[in-house]
Parts: C-alpha cells; sequence; structure tokens
C-alpha cells in the first residue's frame, strides 16, 4: 500500500512541473507591413496595376518575394495594385528601389526609382510566447525621399500620398503611389 501510495505521490508531483506550451498563434498580430497601393495619375480616383515590379532593399541584391510559388526572377515581380513591403525593425529608416518593366527585353521601358522611408519605431510586447512587434510611425514632416536612380527627371513615380502615417495594421493603405 505505502509503494502505490509514494507511486502515486511521485506520479502527481511531476505534473506540478509541466508549463503549459507557448505556441505563438499564426493570428497574433505581428510586425506590420507599408501597405501601398498604386493610382493612374491621370485619373487619381481609379487602381492601376504594376507591371513586373520589383522591389529591392537598397544594398540587397535579392528583391521581395511576391510570389511564393513562381521560381528564378519572377517570384520577384508583381502585376498587381497594391504591394506589402517590410521596414527595418532596427533602424529609422529603409530604402528600396522600384523598377518597373523589371526584366524586359527593352531597356527602354524599364524604370528604376529609389524610395527612402523615414519613420520612428515602438516594440510593443505581444506575449511570451511570440515576443516583441514593432510598430511604426512615418515622419511628418519628411515621410519619404524619392529619387530616379538613373536620370532626376524620368521618375515613373509621378506622386506619392501618405495616407496613414501610423503603421500598426496591414488592413489599410499607408501610401498611395500615382503613376
Amino acid at each position: 500500500m505505502k509503494k502505490i501510495f509514494l507511486l502515486l505521490l511521485v506520479l502527481a508531483l511531476s505534473f506540478f512541473s509541466c508549463e503549459k506550451d507557448d505556441i505563438c498563434d499564426a493570428n497574433t498580430p505581428t510586425t506590420p507591413r507599408l501597405v501601398i497601393t498604386f493610382y493612374d495619375i491621370t485619373n487619381p480616383a481609379v487602381l492601376k496595376n504594376v507591371t513586373n515590379l520589383k522591389v529591392v532593399g537598397a544594398g540587397m541584391t535579392d528583391g521581395i518575394i511576391f510570389n511564393t510559388s513562381a521560381t528564378g526572377e519572377s517570384k520577384y515581380l508583381t502585376s498587381g495594385n497594391a504591394i506589402s513591403i517590410p521596414l527595418k525593425t532596427n533602424e529609422d529608416t529603409t530604402s528600396y528601389n522600384f523598377t518597373l518593366n523589371s526584366g524586359n527585353a527593352n531597356p527602354a521601358l524599364v524604370n528604376e526609382d529609389n524610395i527612402k522611408f523615414d519613420y520612428t519605431r515602438a516594440d510593443i510586447f505581444v506575449s511570451r510566447a511570440c515576443g516583441f512587434k514593432t510598430l511604426f510611425t512615418l515622419n511628418t514632416s519628411n515621410p519619404y525621399t524619392h529619387t530616379d536612380a538613373a536620370v532626376p527627371d524620368e521618375k515613373w513615380i509621378q506622386y506619392i500620398s501618405v495616407e496613414k502615417s501610423n503603421i500598426d495594421n496591414e488592413n489599410d493603405t499607408h501610401l498611395k503611389i500615382f503613376f
């Protein structure tokens, strides 16, 4: 009887050392990306699709992967009217090269603009399992710097409008680009 009691006591005490599994739920909001939508400069109310847009971070060789099912260079290309791009969580600026018609056989149709985003960061504790997420606020006085990579007068991006300076989710458009 004592042996059974001792065995049950050891077994019961072993359950006290167990902890709840800390697994970050896939639906938990994490660090949001910058959401950009594209519009027609001649008719600003109309969304406009970009053609073979490639977005590459400054100093990087590979672009942002927009098409996970594609292989080769085509995985970096998008032809939609909206994109989401990450901002650096360890710096207050992020620079990207936006290349329109990337990979086109006619080099005259390929146009690259550089955009540097300036912002402040705030790290927010989500949970022990998920850690921290970073929220961004675009600098209100100078949220971006826009230049052409080759010739300053030949920008394909005509105008950028800041729609929402607080980047705290991916449900809203943060920037509108007109071209």
